[in-house]
């Protein structure tokens, strides 16, 4: 039976009050399954913490923390809106971001995959995303140059995109 997955409320930032409602926008999905459950909690604090600054990051729409609840292969992540992929780039390189991705990139293994929606729509955005994480859709598969950021123009599953870090 395949795990529930709860999503936190959505929380907006700095360009979701200034984005046109048509504007394209980058979606970013990740998900970090971690090798051992005492891992998770860990995990979700540091990701709790990032999400507290989420609403003064420039070029953030907006946030979706999520986790699953199989206890026995914990997975969490998130589902990022930004207004564009230099600014995603922006947040991947922060300081706080980076020193969390350190400290757990050998305690799990991490997928990641972007695209572009425009217009921006809460709800298409959240049932693809879901549609990923519950393996309802497949992740895109890896382009050769694509690397963390890299926007991709369709949604998951119909354009290859993935991106592992």
């Amino acid at each position: 039976m395949p795990s529930t997955i709860w999503f936190a409320p959505w929380k907006p930032g700095l360009a979701d009050r200034s984005r046109a409602a048509d504007g394209p926008v980058l979606v970013s999905v990740t998900e970090f399954t971690a090798h051992r459950p005492w891992t998770a909690p860990g995990v979700t604090l540091a990701g709790l913490a990032l999400r507290r600054s989420w609403d003064g990051l420039e070029g953030a729409v907006g946030l979706w923390l999520w986790a699953a609840s199989d206890v026995t292969r914990p997975r969490s992540g998130s589902v990022s809106v930004w207004r564009d992929a230099r600014a995603l780039a922006g947040f991947v390189t922060r300081h706080d971001h980076v020193r969390i991705m350190r400290a757990y990139r050998k305690r799990g293994t991490l997928r990641s995959t972007s695209w572009q929606a425009a217009p921006f729509e809460h709800g298409a955005t959240l049932r693809a995303a879901r549609s990923l994480l519950t393996g309802e859709a497949p992740w895109p598969e890896a382009e050769a140059a694509a690397g963390p950021g890299h926007a991709r123009s369709a949604l998951p599953g119909r354009r290859p995109g993935r991106s592992d870090t």
